[in-house]
């Protein structure tokens, strides 16, 4: 039987220390504060918004909402990127993915300032990370590394191999793993024979995006098994891309879903929004 990965347990101890070094922040004069752009009407990114919103009341930070309605122009949506990007009391700043399909993502999330970027997405940030240079990592795989780093996992000399080549997930989840001296191989849809690579994973990262997609079959006993998808079944029901009754009792580790990867990537949102703010104040020093 598996190890539970709580990603619950996991996130809270971190947002307590999040909200130590906000309360120390605001001793010196500064509310960390985030922005969000959504654009739309997209029912499950207002609730990833409302979500944002509330873990950022919760500890303290400052949370502003910026809603644009679906036919806004690309050009009015930069407008508003770069009146944030020379706020001083805005310190992360956040578009609301996926957008309307007349806006060009890249050009959004290039116009956001690397120093705001907490989203971890533009090609600097990207860059960095790549260089293994300090910067905003992307939220959901700096949270998978903070779940493996609190459970204990080793990493190096282990081999890990992802299903999943996204820019969000798969690619950087790939590097971070690789900066932690893990032996790495992708994965993907046009991969021949993919349980002839997943088995032998040490630590088995799905990223796939297809409800239940990874069973027994495709893990090695003993497997580091960490969930990022996210999805509805036949009925409904929030499943990942693991079918976790089949791999628990194979697996060492595992995480749920929901409750494994999900409030981990708020929480390093969050992480990331203080690290700016205490960046701002590094800089007027």
């Amino acid at each position: 039987m598996a190890s539970i990965i709580n990603g619950k347990e996991i996130g809270q101890q971190i947002r307590q220390s999040i909200a130590d070094r906000v309360v120390k922040l605001k001793e010196q004069g500064v509310t960390a504060g985030l922005a969000v752009i959504l654009v739309g009407d997209n029912p499950a990114s207002q609730t990833y918004v409302r979500n944002k919103q509330k873990s950022c009341e919760a500890i303290g930070i400052y949370s502003e909402l910026i809603k644009l309605p679906e036919e806004t122009k690309e050009e009015e949506l930069l407008e508003h990127i770069k009146t944030l990007n020379n706020r001083q009391d805005i310190h992360g700043i956040l578009v609301q993915l996926p957008l309307p399909k007349h806006i060009n993502e890249d050009n959004v999330i290039a116009t956001i300032s690397p120093d705001k970027d907490v989203d971890g997405f533009s090609p600097i940030s990207v860059g960095k990370m790549m260089l293994g240079q300090d910067t905003f990592l992307p939220c959901t795989p700096f949270g998978v590394m903070k779940l493996l780093e609190f459970s204990g996992v080793e990493l190096a000399g282990k081999h890990a191999v992802i299903v999943g080549r996204s820019h969000i997930v798969g690619k950087p989840m790939g590097q971070l793993l690789l900066q932690k001296d893990a032996t790495v191989t992708y994965t993907h849809s046009k991969t021949k024979d993919l349980p002839s690579f997943t088995k032998q994973a040490d630590i088995l990262i799905a990223a796939v995006g297809r409800a239940n997609f990874i069973t027994s079959e495709h893990v090695k006993p003993d497997a580091v098994v960490i969930d990022v998808g996210i999805n509805r079944d036949e009925n409904n029901k929030l499943v990942g891309d693991v079918d976790f009754t089949d791999v628990e009792p194979i697996a060492s580790h595992i995480t749920p879903v929901p409750g494994g990867v999900g409030p981990m990537t708020i929480t390093m949102l969050l992480y990331n929004t203080v690290q700016s703010a205490e960046n701002t104040l590094q800089q007027d020093k």
